[in-house]
């Protein structure tokens, strides 16, 4: 597989299908921009697995399959997402056992898993968003990368939490609900479609604060970074963070509808954050007094 027809292949599913990711890694140069999609572009085809239309034991089937196409992530493989991630390989150190992890929680999302406690729900955010951080992090390579690596298994863990929020109607509209069985009892809801407004104001302003609590620790990892991949760090949790506040202020909306921002919003904070790393660049070079 030609090099580039593999990553514009990866670049072209990316952009389409992940306006917030491709908002970040459109600030990285080439080389890590081109993996971060190659990685993208694997965890999407798993992400697609879960969430497509097949019953339960054939997509348990399709990812075991995936799961064995891991040996097969070579420059040379005729697929070219395992092309990519292969060429990506050879420039950084991509930890596939991540990708294992990801399939792991996906299959868990086949299962129809059920989450009794909160350290239960952190264990899957680790395994469908950590596991990207950590893929993202040897992309990055960051100073002092075994703290590097805890702190962005947590910004996995607020992103995902957040997602959780933000499709909640989504989710019980497909059978699924994250959110911890002892959560829903300490709000005294028996069923998220009946719940009334103020338990369910209550509830959901209870997640965001933990998911708050998640990002503040995560983003401890911005230092560890170069100025360009800390704006992308920046540029992907702003947006995050931007559609936590709202759902913060407008909780009863989670059972309306999917809590988004308009591509102009987006584009704005990418923009700011590339502001912000040319600043970080800056003061990288000042000249000690």
């Amino acid at each position: 597989m030609d090099e580039r027809r593999a990553y514009r292949h990866c670049e072209q599913v990316t952009r389409h299908a992940a306006a917030n990711f491709f908002y970040g890694i459109r600030l990285l140069p080439a080389p890590k921009r081109r993996a971060m999609c190659a990685v993208y572009a694997f965890a999407r085809q798993v992400d697609d697995i879960g969430d497509g239309a097949l019953e339960a034991e054939r997509k348990l089937a399709d990812l075991a399959a995936a799961r064995a196409s891991l040996a097969a992530v070579d420059p040379d493989a005729d697929d070219p997402v395992l092309a990519a991630l292969g060429h990506a390989r050879r420039r950084f150190p991509l930890p596939l056992d991540a990708l294992d992890d990801l399939i792991a929680g996906v299959e868990m999302d086949v299962r129809g898993t059920r989450f009794e406690t909160f350290d239960e729900l952190v264990l899957y955010c680790r395994r469908v968003a950590g596991s990207i951080g950590r893929l993202c992090l040897a992309i990055f390579q960051p100073a002092r990368p075994g703290e590097a690596v805890t702190l962005a298994d947590d910004l996995g863990v607020a992103m995902q939490l957040t997602n959780i929020l933000r499709d909640v109607r989504e989710d019980l509209g497909n059978g699924r609900v994250y959110l911890p069985a002892e959560d829903l009892r300490r709000f005294a809801i028996e069923d998220l479609f009946s719940a009334g407004d103020e338990p369910l104001t209550d509830l959901v302003r209870f997640e965001a604060a933990r998911a708050r609590g998640w990002f503040d620790q995560g983003l401890r990892l911005l230092p560890l970074l170069d100025s360009r991949s800390a704006s992308c760090v920046l540029a992907m949790t702003g947006i995050y963070r931007r559609i936590l506040e709202r759902i913060e202020r407008q909780p009863g909306e989670v059972l309306k509808r999917r809590v988004s921002l308009p591509p102009w919003e987006k584009a704005w904070g990418a923009a700011r954050s590339l502001l912000g790393a040319g600043r970080m660049r800056r003061a990288e070079v000042r000249p000690a007094a």
